[in-house]
């Protein structure tokens, strides 16, 4: 499946074959980098991000490298790939090149709605930070088991195939763009956390 930005500069082409699961973040972090974005659309009604979790060489970039941007909300947080361009999300990877994981952001996907739930099931199949969430979205815990299962499994299985890192890192395991780490009074700026009494 294609993978690209809004306005069609950075794209990429997913093997959905290669997906853990499909997996809906709550946590504060997500919603903090979609305010960094400029916009909301990437959230659902209850501040939920749908991600597609990934093997690495599940994931290729094809063109439109030199508009890829990336971003952290801390000195420890997830480099959160985005396109400079029109600040279209892409994709999450941990710090750590050798971690066989890239969270794809299911509105990266140019396609409707229907195929990619064909192809990897409906969205919330792993509901993770549930108590962040905005209203009720309490996940059954067979479901987050069975998902978190599902990524360790593909995760361990990347490892002992040796697969390379992701396509955002270089053959020495550095980030192949610069990350810009927000202060934490740029963070603060972002955050819906409520001010403390």
């Amino acid at each position: 499946m294609t993978v690209r930005c809004r306005c069609g500069q950075v794209r990429g082409a997913a093997r959905t074959e290669r997906a853990y699961t499909r997996a809906t973040c709550y946590c504060r972090d997500c919603r903090a980098y979609a305010r960094f974005l400029g916009g909301s659309d990437v959230l659902d009604a209850h501040g939920g991000t749908d991600l597609v979790p990934i093997a690495p060489a599940g994931l290729r970039l094809i063109a439109g490298l030199e508009a890829l941007a990336c971003v952290s909300l801390g000195p420890r947080g997830l480099l959160r790939w985005y396109a400079a361009c029109c600040r279209a999300p892409i994709a999450n990877t941990p710090r750590q090149a050798q971690t066989p994981y890239v969270g794809v952001f299911a509105s990266a996907f140019d396609v409707p709605a229907e195929a990619l739930d064909a192809a990897l099931g409906p969205r919330g199949a792993l509901v993770i930070h549930a108590g962040s969430a905005r209203g009720d979205v309490a996940p059954t815990r067979w479901r987050f088991a069975l998902g978190g299962l599902r990524i360790v499994a593909g995760m361990t299985a990347a490892r002992l195939r040796g697969e390379p890192p992701a396509a955002f890192f270089d053959t020495s395991g550095r980030p192949i763009r610069h990350v810009r780490e927000l202060t934490l009074e740029e963070r603060t700026k972002l955050s819906d956390a409520p001010a403390p009494h």
